[in-house]
């Protein structure tokens, strides 16, 4: 763990155990649903980690797990140093201070009984914090968050859902955290909502020096936000890199595929499309070899026997690195790389604007405004 990471990650595992009926039970027949399998990575201290994959991919268990909200099967989660995973409850309950997330629903993460000052100082009054200035902490956080406290005797229904979102991360922020998990926390949002959101976050970083770990199945929304991506296919890490770098050079066939998925909203700029063939397999029973072969464009004879590891890229930046058995061969440019269409420099970070991808003006991540997806 070098001296910059806030959060290290290794072996991460987390399978579910399943039995489809009485007949299992009594045969002792035992599936497990395995949902993340020995991921490992490193947030570094101020930075936002995004991790992105298909829906299935095992990205929100994998963020349960780091925060033990469901407990890890298997390996460890050390926090600046300290290693989560063998920390008693009351040791977890102090730890939660300082490591909060945000929830993709908006509607269902909130109390519907309790008005949203009372959500908002909830967290205060688990920790003992602003013991006497709670109500005004709660207006602050409002205030900061683009929602006028004076909406803070209001229930969660009479909001919308740009509005509760931004209810959410007030609550997250309550305590004072170094450390935010934000699990799709637009996804479930109008187009036109995204944007600010994304930017209230941007803006909520610099303001309370965040480390961020973004979950997302949008690669448009990712590259907006988060300096490093993590991409997981059937709850591994397939490739892992700085964001500028995976979306000028991607390595791993899922992460192309992935990357040719974004709408261009431009016709004149619209790029050949490749569509992955068939489901996501069955985290229960998952391929031999290389989890993506039964998908891949570029699946050879060895990616069925092989499980590759996440390895280094040769000739990529420092930290880029891909788990596939093909990747020297799409740096050279030989065989395979034939197949695929090169990198596209226009998925370069640079310059990026939030409002073009989404559809959507921004207005400082302050207002909602016209066309936010639900009204009071």
């Amino acid at each position: 763990m070098s001296d910059d990471s806030l959060v290290e990650v290794r072996g991460l595992t987390k399978h579910f155990s399943q039995n489809d009926g009485l007949v299992d039970r009594l045969l002792g027949e035992r599936k497990s649903v395995k949902a993340v399998q020995g991921v490992s990575f490193d947030i570094e201290r101020g930075e936002t980690l995004g991790l992105v994959g298909e829906s299935g991919s095992g990205k929100s268990t994998a963020a349960r797990a780091i925060l033990r909200l469901d407990e890890p099967t298997a390996g460890t989660v050390r926090y600046d140093g300290e290693d989560m995973t063998d920390f008693s409850k009351s040791e977890m309950k102090a730890m939660r201070r300082r490591a909060q997330m945000v929830f993709q629903d908006p509607a269902s993460s909130l109390n519907r009984r309790k008005t949203v000052g009372q959500i908002i100082k909830q967290p205060m009054e688990i920790h003992g914090l602003y013991e006497g200035e709670r109500d005004e902490r709660v207006n602050e956080l409002m205030d900061t968050v683009g929602l006028p406290p004076q909406y803070s005797n209001r229930y969660p229904h009479e909001f919308s859902g740009g509005q509760r979102q931004r209810v959410g991360i007030a609550r997250a922020l309550a305590v004072n955290p170094d450390f935010i998990v934000a699990d799709e926390p637009v996804s479930a949002l109008d187009v036109s909502i995204q944007a600010q959101i994304l930017n209230l976050l941007d803006d909520l970083q610099d303001e309370f020096d965040l480390t961020l770990l973004f979950i997302a199945h949008d690669l448009s929304v990712i590259r907006h936000i988060c300096d490093r991506v993590a991409v997981m296919y059937l709850g591994e890490i397939v490739e892992i890199s700085d964001a500028d770098q995976l979306f000028a050079n991607p390595q791993h066939p899922y992460t192309k595929s992935l990357l040719r998925a974004i709408p261009e909203p431009v016709p004149e700029l619209a790029r050949q499309r490749t569509v992955l063939e068939g489901e996501v397999p069955s985290p229960i029973d998952p391929p031999s070899g290389c989890s993506f072969h039964p998908r891949c464009p570029a699946a050879t004879e060895e990616c069925e026997r092989i499980d590759p590891d996440l390895e280094s890229v040769e000739g990529a930046t420092a930290g880029h690195r891909a788990s596939c058995i093909h990747v020297e061969e799409f740096v050279a440019g030989e065989g395979i790389q034939a197949d695929l269409d090169p990198a596209d420099e226009r998925f370069s970070v640079e310059g990026f604007d939030a409002a073009r991808t989404t559809g959507a003006a921004t207005d400082g991540g302050k207002s909602d405004g016209p066309g936010d997806d639900e009204r009071r």
